[in-house]
């Protein structure tokens, strides 16, 4: 997998600097991180959706489109799936293969950023 990833993400480097009429990364890119991430979202909408109704088909074909814009923002990112599959090994590191434990439980010393202090919720009246 990590091979398609690699080759997915040389792809839409390239396709970078292509005219937008012609590449729908392209003008995908050109249209900005804000749409970008638009559709990655949407992507994971549907998947979680087509998921709960229990359409696999859809969860596959979905899935594929998810991973495909999360490559595009990757990129536009500066992020390399390298970088990525390193904090996938760090975590398997502390938590196992596929274990994920609650960020209140993690131990301070792995914690990146202080945590934040709650936001008060201004109601309207």
């Amino acid at each position: 997998m990590t091979d398609s990833i690699d080759r997915l993400y040389q792809a839409v480097l390239a396709a970078r600097t292509r005219d937008p009429a012609y590449s729908r990364t392209a003008k995908l890119i050109r249209e900005g991180m804000t749409k970008m991430a638009k559709k990655l979202a949407e992507e994971a909408v549907e998947v979680g959706l087509d998921a709960v109704q229990g359409n696999r088909e859809a969860v596959i074909l979905e899935s594929a489109d998810l991973i495909y814009n999360l490559v595009v923002v990757l990129v536009e990112a500066g992020i390399t799936p390298d970088e990525v599959w390193r904090e996938m090994d760090r975590r398997e590191q502390l938590y196992g293969i596929a274990e994920k434990l609650a960020k209140v439980q993690a131990e301070p010393r792995i914690l990146r950023h202080a945590p934040l202090p709650p936001t008060p919720i201004k109601v309207r009246r």
